[in-house]
């Protein structure tokens, strides 16, 4: 009986070792039971700022992933990413789908209307690219079909050039789709930001871009975070350190310069 009882004791022990032992694993380095975790809304076919190699893995890399996981680590979060079009971020966002948005997006007054925006990041230009160079200037635009992304600064540029060319514009949900479009004839050309487009126009030479003045304003990159959000000061402060600390330049040239 007293074998018995010393058994059931050592069992109760180590079963009271193994449940302590959980529980600390349950418990991260900020003493929190569970890992804090934000979710980054994007659309991956935005390179080189996300997008999604597929001859290395299925994993959504790129510029804006790389300043996520930056902040995120400097914070105290997990990065998650969810991957959507680009018209539906914002409003994914309001809807508590996801927690902030990054997909080079630049922060216009009728986005700010419902989302608060960091600094500018990143600052790149837009281009108008043709097939064959149809497109030479502001002229050449009359009467034709002009490609966009849905819901991008240049289907805002878009709609500004109208007021002085009589132009088709035409919206995609996805970049790869303007230049599929182009390619085949059923757009004229297409209005893009020029750090993006340099890797398709390596790859198709028969393609030509040119930088028209009304189309050529600097679009600046900000991260989007809810209206009132406590982490936008947050984000900026890392964001600063970033820009002086050599990270960002460091970023920047890994890829825009070296993964064209």
């Amino acid at each position: 009986m007293k074998k018995f009882a010393s058994i059931f004791l050592a069992g109760l022990l180590v079963t009271g070792l193994l449940g302590a032992c959980t529980k600390k694993e349950d418990t991260n380095t900020a003493g929190n039971k569970e890992k804090k975790v934000l979710v980054m809304g994007t659309s991956a076919d935005y390179k080189p700022y996300e997008f999604v190699d597929s001859k290395v893995s299925d994993d959504i890399i790129g510029f804006d992933v790389d300043i996520a996981n930056y902040i995120g680590k400097k914070l105290g979060y997990e990065i998650q990413i969810k991957d959507m079009d680009f018209s539906g971020l914002l409003a994914a966002m309001e809807a508590k789908k996801v927690d902030f948005v990054m997909a080079g997006m630049t922060p216009k007054e009728e986005r700010k209307k419902n989302a608060d925006f960091t600094d500018i990041y990143f600052v790149a230009k837009n281009i108008v690219i043709s097939k064959n160079g149809a497109v030479k200037s502001m002229a050449d635009l009359q009467g034709k079909k002009i490609g966009v992304q849905t819901g991008s600064i240049q289907e805002g540029k878009a709609k500004d050039l109208q007021a002085t060319t009589q132009f088709t514009i035409e919206g995609r949900n996805r970049i790869s789709e303007l230049f599929e479009e182009l390619k085949v004839g059923r757009v004229d050309a297409i209005l893009v930001e020029d750090a993006v487009a340099s890797g398709y126009l390596k790859k198709m030479p028969e393609l030509k871009s040119v930088t028209i003045p009304e189309a050529a304003d600097e679009a600046g990159s900000a991260i989007a975070l809810p209206k009132g959000s406590d982490k936008t000061e947050q984000f900026n402060a890392v964001l600063k350190e970033m820009k002086e600390n050599g990270e960002m330049d460091k970023l920047i040239k890994k890829w825009f310069e070296g993964n064209k």
